[in-house]
Formats: C-alpha cells, structure tokens, sequence
C-alpha cells in the first residue's frame, strides 16, 4: 500500500519528463462545489504550460500554470478526492485514494497518443468546416466547396456551439423510440435545420422534428428547403406557443430567443408535456424591468443600463431556478461570446425521473422573489401547481 508522498514523488517524475498527456482528479469525497479538476500540456508562446481546468457549479475554470505550480494545485486537492488518473506517453496510472489516506497505483500500458500542444490550435468543429454540408450550402453558410462564407464564420461557429450543448444531453434521451422534436420560434431556422442534421444524418438517430413560427413566408421558405434537401422528418407550421398543441410525446423543446415572456410560455409547455431536455435561450427580458426593486442595490438599480442588465440576469436566475423547482437539473451556460451578441445565456435543463416539486428550491425562488419585489411569469403559470 502506497502512500500520498507516493503520488507526490510520481507526479514530479512525470512533470520532470513532461511525459503528461493528462490528468483527471474526479469523484469528490464529500458534496462540495469543485467536482472535477482536468490537466492538460499546452505551449504557449513556445513556452511549456499546463492549463489547469477546475469543474465548478457547473462552470469551466481555466488557469495556465507552470509546472511546480500545476504540481502544488493537484497535491493540495488530493485529499479532497477519490482518483486521480495519469495518462503518460508510457503508462497510465490509476490511483486510488482512501479516507484514511492509503493509497493503491494501479498501472497499464498507455491508451492515450500524446495532443498537439499548441494552445491556438485549429479548432475542431461537430460539422466539418472543409466539405460541403447541403444545408449550409442552401443557407449560405457555406460554398459549394465546403468553405465557410468569412461574414458567417459566427454564425457557423453558434452553430457548433449550439450542437456541442446538445451532444451532451443525449444520454439522457430514450433512444429506444423515435425521439420529437419541437422548435419554437424557429425564424430562418438555422439551429434547426442544424439539429435535424446532426441527429438524423451525423447520428442516425430516429426522429421528428417540428419547428414553429408566426411569419408564414418564413415557414413557406423553410418548408420548401426541408422539401428540397429531402428531411421527410422535419416540418415546419405557423403558430402561437400559446396555442400549440401536440398528440404525442414531446421529448425536447427548443427556444431560441422567443421575446419576453414568451420564453416562459414556451417553458411551460415543456414543463407541462413532461419533456426530457428544454434548451431555451432567452430574449427581450422586460418583464422584471418595472418590478425589481431592493433598497440595498439603489446604487445599481438607480441607474437605467445597469438596472436592465441586472433584471434580465434575475429574469433568467428565476427561470433556472424554477425549473429546479419543477424537477429539472439547470445549468446556465454561455451560448456564444459576449462580443457577438449579448443575448448570449442558454438556460440547459434535464428532468429528473421522477417530476415532482423541489421544495427547497422553490424555498429558495421564493426568497429570492421577496428580496428583489418580483412577480415572475413562469411563477404565475404554475401557482397552483406550487400550492
């Protein structure tokens, strides 16, 4: 049986080597926020770094650390966890540590082939940016050729961003049945068209997807390029979210940048249809504008910019914290870089197994309602299902 110097003398031999391809320090001993740490080499500027990513709430943390102080980070926060795993160029280590601090090394030959160290290397997209993908083509992302328009490099980059957040849901869909779709507020439907072919082309997964939207010469020409690109399984209609109703299963709801409270229109028809996966990107959040009011934050809230920032970030806090309340795990996530557009949250929920009411998350909202004087849309929607 080893012991925690063990690992301190090994780590300092494969730092010293620079033989790391990458560690993982996982399964935390006791709840707390830091749940994973990631290393990994990199070059910076030709210099050796190791960026240094710690799993917070939810949150990606990054710092690049040079060696003895990458070294120092992952002996302070051994004790706090169960493994660390060490792939090296050579070998890979599993080691395991136990309450009382004894720790096992198990070794194996390596499984991992060593990465391009450079920290600006080319970024590796879901849909390829050097062939011709047809709806891209068509929506002109895209040149016949494959090449990427230079105007729309961002919007294929939201994109990809967009279908990355969806990969990582898809465990949590039954795949054992055709899965639905519905997209509200689907406008040119970029993301949706982007979906379907990630899903039903990359994936081959079975599915149906629908899209909705008020502008019908929007529809028309959305119908007309699903007709054409032959995506028999995905239709497109005119229609309030309000109104819209379904015979079958809903297994994921998507709204994009629906205005104001009809964000919350469209969480409610998630919420009530018991959908799987909601990815909703929030838009035009006035609703809480007139309401929010706390004398402690007079010196934030008297000024106008301010005060429209800080309610929109607390319209998008109750949501998030609402769905929790609604048996749903939430992550807020960055949709695309701030510089591109401000409208850049996605709120990412999953429903728990068993949907029933959280009741210390709803405590939570409810204290949270009381502290900032709000009256929130979402809340109102579900009222007697809190009572």
């Amino acid at each position: 049986m080893a012991t925690i110097e063990s690992v301190n003398i090994l780590l300092a031999e494969i730092f010293n080597e620079r033989s790391l391809i990458s560690a993982i320090l996982s399964n935390p001993r006791k709840t707390q926020p830091l749940q994973k740490i990631n290393v990994r080499p990199i070059l910076i500027k030709d210099e050796p770094f190791y960026q240094f990513t710690e799993f917070r709430d939810n949150q990606a943390l990054h710092s690049n650390l040079k060696a003895d102080e990458c070294i120092k980070n992952l002996q302070e926060h051994l004790p706090d966890f169960k493994q660390l795993m060490l792939y090296t160029n050579a070998t890979d280590y599993q080691i395991l540590i136990s309450k009382k601090q004894s720790v096992t090394i198990l070794k194996k030959p390596s499984s991992k082939c060593p990465l391009a160290l450079s920290h600006n290397r080319k970024k590796e997209y879901l849909l390829a940016d050097n062939k011709p993908i047809p709806f891209l083509v068509e929506l002109g992302v895209m040149s016949p050729e494959g090449k990427i328009h230079a105007q729309k490099m961002d919007k294929f980059r939201q994109i990809n961003r967009f279908l990355e957040m969806v990969d990582d849901i898809l465990p949590d869909l039954n795949k054992d049945k055709p899965i639905h779709i519905v997209d509200f507020g689907c406008g040119k439907s970029y993301l949706t068209f982007a979906l379907y072919y990630y899903l039903k082309v990359m994936k081959g997964l079975k599915l149906t997807l629908t899209g909705l939207d008020l502008k019908k010469d929007v529809i028309d020409k959305c119908n007309q390029l699903a007709k054409k690109l032959c995506y028999s399984d995905l239709s497109f209609s005119v229609g309030d979210i309000n109104q819209h109703q379904e015979k079958r299963h809903v297994d994921m709801v998507i709204s994009l940048h629906a205005c104001d409270t009809a964000t919350d229109a469209a969480l409610e028809k998630a919420v009530r249809w018991e959908s799987e996966v909601i990815l909703c990107v929030p838009c035009c959040q006035h609703e809480l504008f007139g309401q929010v009011k706390n004398e402690a934050l007079e010196p934030l809230l008297k000024h106008g910019i301010l005060k429209e920032r800080f309610a929109a970030l607390a319209t998008d806090a109750a949501r998030a914290q609402l769905l929790e309340a609604l048996g749903y795990r939430v992550q807020v996530l960055e949709f695309i870089d701030m510089e591109h557009t401000p409208k850049n949250l996605l709120l990412r929920a999953v429903r728990n197994k068993k949907q029933n009411i959280n009741q210390d998350a709803l405590k939570k909202y409810f204290e949270f309602k009381k502290s900032l004087n709000i009256d929130h849309s979402l809340e109102r929607r579900f009222a007697k299902d809190f009572e």
